[in-house]
């Protein structure tokens, strides 16, 4: 049985995961990608270094009719020090 790095298998998958999730091979997936975001698929979090996987489910869900709840992206960093 092949191993599988823990980076498969959290919230925030590497990009050959997420090809991979998505039935693509990540050379097929990087063009893919690109034009997706425009539309909504939810960027890569730089602090976490992947795509959150339940919001890109949610994204696909919308996409093919199956929800109506839109998924925002983070607006920043949070300053605790002004409450």
């Amino acid at each position: 049985m092949p191993r599988t790095s823990p980076r498969n298998h959290g919230l925030f998958p590497c990009k050959a995961e997420v090809a991979r999730r998505l039935s693509q091979t990540p050379t097929e997936w990087k063009p893919k990608a690109k034009i997706l975001e425009r539309h909504g698929l939810p960027r890569i979090d730089p602090l976490m270094g992947g795509r959150y996987w339940p919001a890109v489910q949610a994204y696909f869900d919308r996409r093919y009719g199956l929800s109506t709840v839109e998924v925002i992206a983070p607006d920043g960093t949070e300053n605790l020090d002004v409450l």
